[in-house]
């Protein structure tokens, strides 16, 4: 199979590959060299989602913030080292943002009438982050060549 035909790519294990030129050596050297890039299927970011609002539910509003990251933070950590390995970055972002804001959603759900002018811009990114939950940000490593 030639991937560089199918511009779509394919997805195989939760996986999506797909095979991309490098635009340096074509800007520098006019050399056509093809990389095969991987990140998360949309199944696999549909299925973390599902996940995440499984925990993040109006029916946890009565649970402490804490207990519920530390709840999701196996499941983050898991999901993120299975695909640390490939070109994840801007998912792993994506995923980091949703969690985030499905917490602060959370948060303002629980204070409900008793939220008070100026109380949800403490929550932030790294409110959360202070208070235990996995950042998937920053976690990328590439298998070093055998």
């Amino acid at each position: 199979m030639d991937l560089r035909e199918g511009r779509e790519g394919f997805d195989f294990l939760g996986c999506h590959f797909r095979a991309r030129m490098s635009c340096r050596l074509w800007e520098q050297q006019r050399i056509v060299r093809y990389y095969l890039h991987r990140w998360p299927s949309q199944r696999a970011m549909k299925r973390l989602r599902e996940k995440v609002r499984d925990r993040t539910g109006a029916n946890r509003k009565g649970t402490r913030i804490e207990w519920i990251i530390e709840d999701l933070n196996p499941i983050l950590r898991g999901w993120g080292n299975y695909f640390r390995t490939g070109n994840a970055a801007d998912k792993f972002r994506q995923v980091d943002r949703y969690v985030v804001w499905r917490l602060f959603r959370l948060q303002v759900k629980k204070r409900g009438r008793n939220l008070h002018a100026g109380q949800a811009n403490q929550w932030t990114d790294d409110w959360f982050n202070e208070l235990g939950l996995y950042r998937l940000r920053g976690t990328i490593r590439y298998p070093k060549a055998a």
